[in-house]
């Protein structure tokens, strides 16, 4: 019977694939950024011989290892992988996961026409017609994989975040907090756990002092404080959060994202996103703060007083 493995000193791999068109090459480049080893488009039947054998010296030594495949691979034949990879999981010398990129078939349309490249398995056909076959074929990989992202609503961007945030092993222990700000009017971000709406607030974009200004700004955030609903919402909203935070870390999730939206993603919401930050600090939490829009010039199309979009034509009865 083989001795036990502590688990800081089992070599990591992880094995990245899914569709064409889903986002393979940009996790792997982030995973390379992240001190990870990485090889892409890799004969999976050679798998046995690029992975060390259990008896190699100072295995806490070797850097992460992620192995990028496709339906490309000469003789793909995804239940193989599956097989092949069923025995090496079974080594107490390694800790191996199975990462899926998925995406709608709309959407993966719309990255081919973007990039005016042909699907590899439709040379001669739509592009809708090779994205239905793979799917077809890399359908046993899904359902089979430890972890499925669908990148259909992901930026490169968001995805980028998304894989810092599962495979960065510096991150801290415990539940990472991240807080963002972000405008309605540029859609609403894909990743966030917590999204507070802060519309209901006197918009300082209609006030010509204030408008250049973002919520940084301390002429800003004593206007948005002057409203007479804005302290007991902040403070139920605090509460909430302080709430549920401890709750999420029991449950072992290991990143939450809260969301702060207003209009044009300049104003309120970068007021609120970093008064909120300052309560977590306080309560011993390290949150990061991302302003998404607010270095984006003020948002075209905003709510006036009377329900219409500023600049369309008022609605018809």
């Amino acid at each position: 019977m083989s001795e036990p493995v502590h688990p800081a000193t089992r070599q990591r791999v992880l094995l990245v694939t899914g569709l064409l068109g889903a986002g393979k090459s940009t996790a792997l480049n982030v995973l390379e950024d992240l001190g990870w080893e990485t090889i892409d488009n890799f004969p999976i039947r050679l798998l046995d011989r690029l992975i060390d054998g259990p008896d190699a010296p100072a295995p806490d030594l070797r850097p992460p290892l992620a192995i990028g495949f496709d339906s490309r691979t000469r003789g793909f034949d995804p239940n193989k992988v599956i097989e092949r990879v069923k025995k090496l999981v079974g080594r107490n010398d390694l800790e191996l996961t199975t990462l899926f990129l998925d995406c709608a078939g709309q959407e993966l349309e719309r990255r081919y026409n973007e990039t005016r490249r042909r699907h590899p398995l439709a040379q001669d056909m739509p592009a809708a017609s090779g994205i239905a076959a793979e799917r077809e074929t890399m359908e046993p990989l899904r359902r089979w994989a430890d972890m499925v992202i669908s990148t259909t609503d992901f930026t490169s961007n968001d995805l980028q975040q998304a894989i810092r945030e599962r495979f960065g092993r510096d991150a801290p222990m415990g539940t990472t907090v991240s807080i963002t700000s972000f405008g309605f009017s540029r859609g609403m971000p894909p990743v966030a756990d917590l999204v507070f709406d802060m519309r209901f607030l006197h918009n300082p974009h209609w006030n010509p002092q204030l408008r250049a200004q973002t919520g940084r700004d301390a002429p800003v955030g004593d206007f948005i404080r002057t409203d007479p609903a804005f302290e007991e919402a902040f403070g139920r909203i605090r509460d909430l959060i302080l709430q549920l935070l401890p709750r999420y870390q029991a449950q072992g999730k290991a990143y939450v994202n809260i969301a702060f939206g207003c209009t044009g993603g300049r104003h309120r919401s970068v007021f609120t996103a970093e008064l909120m930050a300052a309560a977590l600090r306080a309560a011993g939490y390290s949150p990061s703060i991302l302003h998404r829009n607010l270095s984006a010039r003020a948002a075209d199309l905003v709510e006036d007083p009377s329900g219409n979009l500023r600049g369309s034509a008022p609605l018809k009865r």
